[in-house]
C-alpha cells in the first residue's frame, strides 16, 4: 500500500507529468530517428555518416551564434517575469533584435564562404551549394529558436511537444525524399532546411499564446535586458561552440587517422545516443530550467536536484542495461549489418551517456543561476579534455579510444561540478 501511494506521490510530481507530454513526443521522435537512420544508414553507408555528423555540428554552432545564445537567458526571465507583461516584453524585443541581426551576419557568412566550408568540414567543393541553402534559412531557423524559447517561458508544454513532433515528423520527411533523391546531397541539404519548415508551425502556435503579441518583438532595444541576456549568451555560445567543435576536432582527427568508415560508425554510435537521450534533455529544458529559476533558497533546490536525480540515475542504468545487451539487434534495426563494429562502443558510450547526463543536472543549476564565469570554465576544460583525451586514446585504442576519452572527460566534468557544489548537495554549512 505504501508502494502505491508512493508511485502516486511520484507520478503526480511536475518533472514526471511534463516527462508524459515529452514521452509522446519522444516517441515519435524515437520513431521518425529509427526509420531516419535506417535510410540514411542505406543511402549514406558509415562514410556518408561522417560528412552528416560534421554538417551537424557545424550548423549547431551557426545556429547558436545566430541567435546569440540567448535561448536560455530568454526562457529564464519570461518564467521570472510572467506576471509582469512590461518587464518580460523588454526581453523579447531585445532578444529579436538580437536574433535578427546575428542570423543575417551568419546568413551572409554561409553564402560568401560556401566554398571555403564545403572544402573544410565536409572535404570536398561540390557541397558548396548546401551552405548557399543553410545561408538563406538560417535566419528563419534562429527564429524558430527564439519562439520556442518563449514558449518554453511561458511553461506551454503541449505547445513545446507539438512543435518536436513536427520537427520529427518534418525532418523525416526531408530526409527520406532528399536521400533517396540526392543520396549524400540530399541528406545534407534536409540537415540545413527542415528546422526552417518548422518555424511555419511554431509560428501558428505562439500566435495562440494569450501573453505573447507581435507587438512585443518590435519595441525598443533595451541596453538593461541585453546585458541580463548576456549573461546566458555567453554560457550557451560557449557551450554550443565549444561541444559541436570539439565532435568536430575529434571525427576530423578520426577521418584523418582511421578513415571515413570509423568515423561514420562513431558517428553513429552517437546518433542512438542522442535518440534515447532526447527525453531526458527535452524534460530538463522544459521543466527542470524554468523550475530552478523560480526557487529562492538552498533547501529548496537541494530538494529539486536530488529528486531528478532519484529519477534519472535509475531509469539511465535500466535503459543503457538494455541497449547493452541487445546492441546486436538495435545495430541491425536503426542501421544495417555494415555497423556491426561498432559493438565494441556501447559500453564506453553508454557510460559517458549516464556520467553526462549526471553532470547536466548539476550544469543547469549554473545556467539557472546565470554562474556565467563558472559555467564558461568548466564547459571548456570539459570540452578541451574531451579533445585531447580522446585523440590521446584513438591513438592508443583505435575509433574505440573517441568514446573512452567521452566517458573519462564527462567524469572529469562530473566531478568538478561535485566540488563546486559541495555544500549545497551535501548541506555543508
Amino acid at each position: 500500500m505504501q508502494m502505491l501511494l508512493k508511485l502516486k506521490k511520484i507520478m503526480a510530481t511536475d518533472l514526471v507529468k511534463v516527462s508524459s507530454l515529452n514521452a509522446i513526443a519522444t516517441l515519435v521522435r524515437m520513431m521518425t530517428g529509427v526509420i531516419s537512420a535506417k535510410v540514411v544508414a542505406i543511402e549514406l553507408k558509415p562514410e556518408g555518416m561522417a560528412l552528416l555528423g560534421q554538417l551537424s555540428s557545424f550548423s549547431l554552432l551557426l545556429l547558436s551564434i545566430s541567435t546569440g545564445g540567448i535561448k536560455n537567458g530568454i526562457t529564464k526571465y519570461v518564467a521570472q517575469y510572467g506576471d509582469s507583461v512590461k518587464k518580460y516584453s523588454l526581453f523579447l524585443s531585445t532578444g529579436f533584435w538580437i536574433t535578427f541581426s546575428l542570423s543575417v551576419f551568419c546568413g551572409l557568412v554561409l553564402i560568401f564562404g560556401a566554398g571555403y566550408f564545403s572544402t573544410t568540414i565536409l572535404k570536398d567543393p561540390q557541397y558548396k551549394a548546401v551552405f548557399y541553402i543553410f545561408g538563406v534559412t538560417i535566419i528563419l531557423y534562429a527564429l524558430n529558436e527564439l519562439l520556442i524559447a518563449i514558449i518554453n517561458g511561458f511553461r506551454e508544454f503541449k505547445k513545446y511537444v507539438i512543435i518536436n513532433i513536427a520537427g520529427s515528423v518534418v525532418g523525416l520527411i526531408f530526409t527520406v525524399i532528399l536521400s533517396y533523391q540526392f543520396g549524400v546531397y540530399g541528406a545534407l541539404i534536409a540537415l540545413v532546411t527542415y528546422q526552417s519548415i518548422v518555424f511555419i508551425v511554431t509560428l501558428a502556435l505562439i500566435s495562440k499564446t494569450a501573453k505573447f503579441t507581435w507587438k512585443m518583438f518590435f519595441g525598443k532595444f533595451s541596453k538593461t535586458a541585453a546585458r541580463g541576456l548576456a549573461n546566458y549568451s555567453k554560457m550557451a555560445i560557449v557551450s554550443l561552440i565549444a561541444l559541436p567543435l570539439a565532435q568536430m576536432l575529434v571525427r576530423d582527427f578520426i577521418i584523418d587517422s582511421e578513415g571515413k568508415h570509423n568515423a561514420g560508425l562513431w558517428e553513429s554510435m552517437n546518433r542512438i545516443s542522442n535518440i534515447y537521450l532526447t527525453v531526458i534533455t527535452t524534460s530538463l529544458s522544459v521543466y527542470y530550467l524554468p523550475k530552478l529559476a523560480g526557487l529562492k533558497n538552498n533547501q529548496e533546490i537541494r530538494t529539486e536536484v536530488m529528486s531528478v536525480y532519484k529519477l534519472l540515475i535509475p531509469f539511465l542504468i535500466v535503459v543503457s542495461l538494455i541497449l547493452f545487451l541487445f546492441r546486436y539487434y538495435i545495430i541491425n534495426i536503426l542501421f544495417t549489418e555494415e555497423f556491426q563494429e561498432m559493438q565494441q562502443f556501447f559500453a564506453y558510450q553508454l557510460l559517458g551517456d549516464l556520467l553526462k547526463m549526471s553532470t547536466w543536472v548539476l550544469g543547469y543549476l549554473l545556467v539557472a543561476k546565470a554562474m556565467t564565469r563558472t559555467y564558461i570554465t568548466v564547459e571548456l576544460i570539459s570540452c578541451s579534455l574531451f579533445v585531447v583525451l580522446s585523440i590521446l586514446f584513438v591513438n592508443a585504442y583505435g575509433t574505440i579510444g573517441a568514446t573512452i576519452g567521452y566517458a573519462a572527460a564527462f567524469l572529469c566534468q562530473l566531478l568538478i561540478m561535485i566540488a563546486i557544489f559541495r555544500k549545497l548537495l551535501f548541506k555543508y554549512e
